[in-house]
């Protein structure tokens, strides 16, 4: 471990940023891999780890920046680098961080010319391989929770609807505008505090998840050909002009009921489109919330002000926050790490405490920007498919008369194999007849018409109401339970015994199966 690179992670100097890359935790996974951990002194303060927490874990604490910096080979760091540290970039470095590559010119430049190889956290390509690494769905699944809060703390009633000695109260009305990472949460959170919740996205294959949440997805009267909304990357695509008018009258009609709205809608590279106008914040009733996520693009929202909060004439509250994250320093911290720790592992498959950027590999040649003097940025696209660009297959429609013979097709061959199994079962049956005594081939055949009967039951079963309860292998050992309990009683020691063995292997396999279906159940009950 002594040999291995040093992993360091400096204090924040954005204005208001809490977060830090480096926690305790992680530093202690990161030291499994063969690093050493250095942090600057007070990196961790604003997200509640103090110094000694980290030395606790084994972290050299460093005081200054620039000691930091000139002693590690690889920096883990939170925003991108600004003017004063992109100095200290040099050749054989390792930067991880959100580093904005399309719009961080003097950035690239800068990493560039010193030769530092630099992974940005947002370009992790959006693949299943690659989900926990991704950083920005992690910080915008905080985002979309911490939306919900902010709304909550201004406005002035109840979430979820109550009634009272004093009177009834109505439940609030959200409309959450974007189905992806943040809005997922946030309509989590929103059907979490009671509140009647709608949900929008271009992408209508969302439908499903939003309405398996509690909330309703509100659909659009429109037809346009290929209008799905997804973009390759898993994002929303731009829509026509005509999608948009629809979508646009859709939120005009909804604005005087809802009140409180959350707009998520962003696409990577691009000023964020105006969806709700004016004309909407307007229309809203007076002590409603807006609250926009997309506020560091230009917002969703007309009148939103970037890193404010404003009060309409009529008293609609626009938040324009652009730090929710930061705002829940200890969260977003821990999780931001354990992706940076995610990275570390990929990019060290010997676990030596050495780098090994491999180029060859997807997610690591995505999320590099700039590799031994060369800028890299864009990427090619990866050769996985990311999550939300897969298409299910068509099925095609079949006529009543090829259904018909596809089930004669499938009777025939289902008809056969029972025969053949069958044919095949009564063949070991005479064989094991020829040897065996009449006595034992009497519990024999009922042991074997039981396992088959019970198998035919529990086989006809729906998949979808399958459970660990319901299942052949505990149709089985209910059997091997009534026939050994039967056996206890017998004269002859070693049945006894050999029947006390199996009640108790075939009563653990059923107990088994009530413990996990309960736990099973217990995912879907309200807390």
């Amino acid at each position: 471990m002594d040999n291995g690179q040093i992993i360091g992670t400096p204090k924040e100097l954005a204005k208001g940023e809490a977060r830090v890359a480096m926690t305790p935790e992680s530093a202690i996974h990161l030291q499994k891999l063969g690093y050493r951990c250095a942090i600057q002194s007070g990196a961790g303060k604003l997200a509640g780890f103090s110094d000694d927490a980290y030395k606790e874990a084994g972290v050299e604490i460093i005081k200054t920046a620039k000691g930091l910096w000139e002693k590690a080979g690889i920096i883990a760091k939170v925003q991108q680098p600004e003017s004063r540290e992109l100095k200290y970039l040099a050749k054989g470095k390792t930067l991880i961080s959100f580093f904005n590559p399309a719009g961080n010119e003097e950035g690239m430049e800068a990493a560039k010319t010193s030769g530092a190889n630099v992974i940005a956290m947002e370009m992790v390509p959006r693949i299943s391989r690659a989900q926990k690494m991704d950083a920005l769905s992690s910080m915008a699944n905080i985002a979309g929770y911490r939306a919900v809060i902010e709304a909550g703390n201004n406005f002035g009633r109840f979430f979820t609807g109550q009634i009272t000695a004093a009177g009834k109260v109505p439940p609030a009305k959200v409309l959450v505008v974007g189905a992806g990472v943040a809005g997922l949460a946030a309509i989590g959170a929103s059907v979490s505090l009671g509140a009647i919740t709608y949900a929008f996205d271009v992408r209508p294959e969302v439908a499903e998840q939003v309405e398996s949440m509690g909330a309703e997805f509100v659909y659009l009267d429109f037809e346009e050909e290929q209008q799905d909304g997804a973009e390759t990357g898993g994002y929303a695509s731009v829509s026509s002009p005509e999608f948009r008018e629809a979508q646009l009258a859709k939120f005009r009609e909804l604005a005087p009921e809802v009140d409180i709205v959350i707009t998520t809608a962003l696409i990577p590279n691009r000023e964020a489109p105006k969806l709700w106008l004016e004309d909407m914040v307007a229309a809203m009733k007076t002590g409603s919330v807006v609250v926009d996520l997309a506020a560091e693009r230009g917002g969703n929202c007309e009148g939103t002000v970037k890193d404010e909060k404003v009060v309409t004439d009529n008293g609609v509250t626009i938040i324009g926050y652009t730090d929710f994250p930061s705002r829940m320093a200890a969260q977003a911290s821990t999780l931001y790490s354990t992706n940076i720790r995610h990275m570390m592992t990929d990019l060290t498959p010997e676990k030596d405490g050495q780098v090994n950027h491999n180029m060859e590999d997807d997610v690591i040649r995505g999320a590099t920007v700039t590799f031994e003097g060369d800028i890299t940025f864009p990427p090619p696209p990866p050769k996985v498919k990311a999550i939300a660009a897969q298409k299910k297959p068509e099925v095609k429609e079949l006529t009543p008369e090829e259904k018909r013979e596809k089930e004669i097709a499938d009777f025939k061959a289902a008809s056969k194999q029972q025969f053949t199994l069958l044919g095949v079962g009564a063949l070991l049956m005479l064989i094991v007849g020829a040897f065996a005594p009449a006595s034992f081939m009497q519990h024999f055949i009922v042991f074997v018409l039981s396992c088959f009967v019970g198998f035919q039951v529990i086989w006809n079963v729906s998949h979808s109401l399958h459970t660990p309860l319901m299942a052949v292998t505990n149709a089985i050992s209910g059997i091997v339970i009534l026939g050994a309990v039967l056996q206890i009683g017998s004269e002859s020691n070693l049945v006894a015994i050999m029947a006390a063995i199996s009640v108790l292997i075939a009563t653990i396999n059923i107990v088994g199966g009530f413990l996990v279906t309960r736990r099973m159940l217990a995912m879907f009950e309200k807390s």
